[in-house]
């Protein structure tokens, strides 16, 4: 395995030495994730080729939190490239109406994303797929050897489990390193030409250099303590959206209002959420397309005047004049997918700066216990009950 970097400075006295450490390394567990895949090989395929061979298979991406953000990534380019029916549902709405969303007569693959592995909900709905659909198969990426989903699908005919490398397994109280590592495996798996060597190559490169030098950038918007912030996002972009914003949340201990919507959807209602006091972030996109309808909403809130600051993330400079933008160099003809995965190492900062100047502890921000690394609480109650 690589060796992980140590961050600086050292956050331990601020209670975020693990946070910090784990977003730092995301570039050299991305390889290690890569070559955990490659070891994977020939099971890997023989279990998933005929599988994605038939034109019938219905594909669910599932979690929970920023788990089930990982399929609103993934889902429009897999949708796109393998030509079947793929759909992002949480655990979380298949454990409360699971008649509602599995179809007895569907092949499915049920696809899980888990860090830990043993969220009550994971459980669940892989053991519900299981009831509710007559031929299921069950795809498990996740981070913990010892985690009871991993455990389970390890010793099932019909069941696949990926188990990434150990660093992956955050200790830290948000998902920085195992969001974006379990993202980048199933590219990896499902769809490897989206992310492929040279993209990956891309990607760890833009990585680094965010990781060098947003952090002084970070600290001026951090000082600014702007108390609401809004990320925006087209098509799976829109996934990374979501999760921006709940690790912003998390790392804040709700002290910053965080919420996450597409461009052309804001104007749709949740645009009254922005005042003086409200940052504004755009995740544009490469798709010429898309990219004109991002841009189209930054120009018209700047226009509007009203947000504290209207911030883009970009990769491409031609059409910025005039704009407020971070530019990510060596990305310009780099795919979506590829953007995700550089944009959430800004939103990760940002969220892990703020929480440090809060006064906050990254590594476990709930003062009051309200919320925990593993989800506590939750009664799995028997269907028909």
């Amino acid at each position: 395995m690589s060796n992980l970097p140590s961050p600086s400075p050292d956050y331990t006295h601020q209670g975020g030495a693990w946070t910090a450490r784990e977003i730092h390394q995301q570039p050299a567990v991305w390889q290690d994730t890569v070559a955990v895949v490659a070891a994977a090989g020939d099971r890997l395929q023989s279990f998933l080729e005929p599988l994605l061979a038939r034109t019938d298979l219905r594909i669910i991406l599932t979690g929970a939190g920023s788990s089930a953000y990982i399929g609103q990534c993934l889902q429009p380019d897999l949708l796109a490239v393998l030509g079947r029916r793929v759909e992002a549902i949480a655990t979380t709405d298949l454990v409360a109406g699971p008649a509602r969303y599995f179809q007895r007569a569907v092949p499915t693959l049920l696809v899980s994303f888990a860090r830990s592995g043993n969220s009550p909900e994971s459980l669940a709905a892989v053991e519900l797929a299981e009831h509710f659909v007559d031929e299921c198969h069950q795809l498990v990426i996740t981070c913990n050897e010892a985690g009871a989903l991993y455990r389970r699908t390890s010793a099932r005919p019909n069941g696949f489990a990926l188990l990434l490398p150990e660093a992956t397994h955050d200790r830290g109280f948000a998902m920085t390193s195992s969001f974006s590592s379990m993202l980048y495996a199933a590219y990896r798996v499902l769809a490897p030409a989206v992310l492929d060597a040279a993209a990956g190559t891309r990607i760890q490169a833009a990585a680094r250099f965010l990781l060098e030098t947003m952090p002084a950038r970070i600290d001026d918007l951090v000082a600014r303590r702007l108390a609401r912030t809004v990320y925006l996002g087209s098509c799976g972009l829109s996934g990374l959206a979501n999760e921006s914003a709940l690790k912003l949340l998390e790392l804040t201990d709700g002290a910053v209002a965080a919420i996450a919507n597409s461009p052309l959807g804001f104007r749709h209602g949740p645009k009254t959420f922005v005042t003086r006091n409200t940052l504004v972030v755009t995740f544009l996109s490469n798709d010429p397309l898309t990219r004109r309808y991002d841009i189209d909403l930054v120009r018209e809130l700047k226009s509007d005047g009203i947000a504290g600051r209207v911030l883009a993330l970009s990769a491409a400079r031609d059409d910025l004049a005039g704009l407020d933008a971070l530019v990510v160099p060596g990305m310009e003809s780099a795919g979506d997918a590829e953007l995700a995965l550089a944009f959430l190492i800004v939103a990760q900062l940002y969220a892990f700066q703020m929480s440090i100047a809060l006064g906050c502890t990254p590594d476990n921000p709930s003062a009051s216990g309200a919320v925990n690394r593993v989800v506590k609480g939750v009664t799995i109650h028997p269907v028909g009950a």
